[in-house]
Parts: C-alpha cells; structure tokens; sequence
C-alpha cells in the first residue's frame, strides 16, 4: 500500500494536438479534481522538444522543458502522460517511467499494439499503473467499460468506426456523390486528415484500435500485425449508390469477433444495413458497438479524436490513478489477457460479398460467372446489371454467406474469363 498522498505531480511528455488539450483541461478543472480525487492534481513539468508549444500555451519556465528525461527522471513525478505518439521513442519513455516506478497514462495506440504485452509486464513487476483509454476510441469510454462495466459478460463481437478520417470522407463520398480523391482533399484541407493520409485511409489505424480492444475483450493477446487490413482507396460512388439502393451503407468497420475456431480480427469496408446503428454514424464521429451475452448490444458513440475529446480520455485516467494514489489503494486492473486463443484465418471468414465487375455485352456472359461461382461453392442472392454503353455492361453481385476463401477463389477464376474486362469491387456484407 502506497503512503496516503495529498498532492499528485504529473509529468507531460508531448504538447501536440492532445497534450494541448490535456494543459487546458488540468488548468480549467483543477479545483474540480481536487474534489473529485481529494487530491491536488499539479501539473509539474511538460516536455516537448519545439519549446516554443510550451511558450504558446502559457507555461510557466519552471514547468516546460525540451527534455523527456527530465520528466521521466523526476523523483517527485507521480504521473508520466505519454503523448509523442509511434513507437519510438515513445517506447523506451514509457518504459523508463514504468521501471522507475512511475503510473503511465498514454494516448498510444500503435504502442499498446504491438508491445502491449511487454509494457502491461512491466508495469506489474514494477507496481505501477498502465491506463490508456484514449488509445482507441479518443473522447469515447471503451476500455474501462470492457474491463469493468462489461465483466459479467462473455463478449460475443465488438464492431467499430474508430477512425473518423476514413468516416469522414465515406460520408461525404455519399452524401456528395463525390469521388474519394475529392472526399480526402476536403478531409486534409478541414484538417481532418494528414498529408500522408496512408494510417488512416489504409486501415493501419484502425487495425492497431481493433487490436487493442480485441485483447480485452476476448482476454487475450492480439496484435496489429494479426488483423486482416483493407483500405477504402476502391470505393466508388457506383459502389455507395449500388449499397444504398439495396438498402446498405458503406463503412470502414474494425470488426472483432469470438468463434469456435478462434477470434475473428479485421478492418475492411462493409456494407451494413441502413437499420443498423453504425450506419447513421457519420462525419468525424466514431461509434464502438459491442455484444455481450448478457447485455445483448450496447453502443458507444462520440467524437473519436481532436484536442478535448482525447485529452479527456487521458485526463480521465489521471484521474483514477490519482483517486488511488491519494488513499493508497492497489492498482487499477492490469492485463486482462488471461487466455490464448488463436487468430482465425481470415479466409475462413464466412460474410455475405458484393462483387461489382464490367463485362462484355454479349448473350452468355451471366452464365460463364454463374457457373465459376458455382464451380467454388458461391450461390449468388442477387444480380443488378446496369444498362450497356460502349465499354459494355456492368454486373453487380450480392452472394449468399459464404467461406472467403472460397469466394476468391471464385474471382480469381472470373477474371480469367475473356467475356470479364475487370472486377471492379469487392465489399464485404456484414448483418
């Protein structure tokens, strides 16, 4: 048991978008946390190596500094909030402060990722705390809701938009009938979206958030590297115009979910029914919906990035970890990974399919595919065939569920066929 503390002193590592945010909630609330916790939370040095942030945010010279280890080497630092984000240096801070017996809050979903495993370790071994709630869902609460609220329950699938760039330019591809090109310009020039916009677009992103939450829902250990990832570079507005005449949205959708064969991770535009919650979320805001079998569903919805809203996240696990520190409880819940399941081969994944190709107007052609769908144990529920033009026709299928691996086998056979100029598109079919 920790000795009874009447002030908390907190070390800040980063003063980017979110460590901004977290200066002004601690600044604007401060009072209100020392009710809250029964504590002083003191904001008692921040690190960023362009020392002119510190200056724009009013700092005072005794608190900012250009050095991390003056935070992390700091005796009277109770708190290391981690903000520079990646991997390194990120890493080896968060380390140190862990082994030097400091309580880490972090924002880092690349670093709890790939080397959650490593850092929950030390934190054990350290006694100290690990909290990192902004890591996936930003100003959403998703990880204590899991690791507490939702503890009675064997969670059956947690599906989420947990990247609003990707949302953003979906919707405004729909509601603009614009081209994705289009759509990510207008994300970069609102701010939305980096100048290399590859983590988000690409599903990278969303791949490292999916991790995380699969890891403590399932309680066990999965990494970025192990989920499926796809894009949205291919999405057309054909394609959205297509989904939402059969009655689907098109979203990019992290989808983690529990099987007999072992847990089901990837990230990939899917077509979801209009009557589904995820469908009606759009712009930059994010939603996690989550099964449990006792709950049934239930749906976490807000802002998933920005200054305030992640910053919130960080400052709500300061606070909890304060709330301990000053009466001298144990730690808050650590690793939940008590299990080891298997990753599922995601060409055992069983989903509906929408395959959108251009071919030959000619009598025959539906029957060439039919058949090569059918040669690899693809039914189809449904066929749309646009008017022809010059450049011939276009087909639309919808497939019955059906193995992944089957239905790439199946269009790798189509796209040898001669009367077939492309495959357009392929979006899997969710609910």
């Amino acid at each position: 048991m920790r000795t009874v503390k009447s002030e908390i002193r907190v070390g800040l590592i980063g003063l980017g978008t979110v460590g901004s945010g977290v200066v002004e909630i601690l600044s604007k609330h401060q009072e209100d946390f020392r009710t809250k916790t029964g504590v002083d939370v003191v904001l008692a040095k921040a690190a960023d190596r362009d020392e002119s942030r510190a200056q724009a945010l009013g700092l005072p010279a005794e608190i900012a500094c250009g050095d991390a280890s003056l935070v992390i080497d700091d005796p009277d630092i109770d708190i290391v909030i981690e903000l520079v984000g990646g991997i390194n240096p990120a890493k080896d801070f968060v380390l140190r402060a862990l082994k030097s017996g400091k309580n880490v809050v972090t924002a880092n979903k690349a670093l709890m990722a790939t080397h959650g495993k490593e850092i929950m370790e030390e934190a054990e071994a350290a006694g100290v705390d690990i909290a990192f709630e902004a890591s996936v869902g930003g100003g959403i609460p998703i990880i204590h809701p899991l690791k507490e609220s939702l503890a009675a329950n064997e969670i059956e699938k947690v599906i989420g938009i947990v990247n609003g760039t990707t949302n953003f330019i979906l919707s405004e591809m729909a509601e603009q009938g614009i081209l994705f090109e289009e759509a990510l310009a207008e994300a970069q020039r609102r701010g939305y979206a980096e100048a290399d916009p590859t983590a988000d677009v690409d599903g990278l992103d969303a791949a490292a958030k999916i991790a995380i939450l699969a890891s403590i829902a399932f309680n066990s250990r999965t990494t970025s590297d192990r989920v499926f990832t796809e894009g949205i570079r291919k999405i057309t507005p054909s394609d959205i115009a297509y989904a939402r005449d059969m009655g689907y949205a098109i979203k990019l959708l992290a989808i983690a979910a529990r099987t007999a064969e072992g847990i089901d991770v990837r990230v990939h535009p899917t077509m979801i029914p209009l009557a589904h919650p995820l469908a009606s979320v759009n712009g930059v805001y994010n939603a996690i919906y989550v099964v449990g079998d006792s709950v049934g569903d239930v749906m976490f919805y807000g802002q998933g990035a920005g200054s305030l809203p992640a910053a919130s996240a960080v400052v709500g696990d300061v606070i909890d970890v304060a709330r301990r520190l000053a009466v001298g409880n144990p730690r808050l819940i650590g690793c939940t990974c008590f299990f080891d399941i298997p990753i599922r081969d995601h060409l055992e994944t069983r989903t509906k399919h929408y395959v959108r190709m251009r071919i030959i107007d000619k009598p025959g052609v539906l029957a060439q595919i039919a058949k090569t769908f059918g040669d690899n144990e693809v039914s189809i529920e449904s066929v749309i065939q646009k008017e022809p033009s010059e450049g011939g026709a276009e087909l639309v299928f919808v497939t019955h569920v059906v193995k992944e691996k089957n239905l790439q086998k199946a269009l790798s056979g189509i796209e040898r066929l001669e009367v077939v100029n492309e495959i357009a598109n392929h979006v899997r079919v969710e609910g």
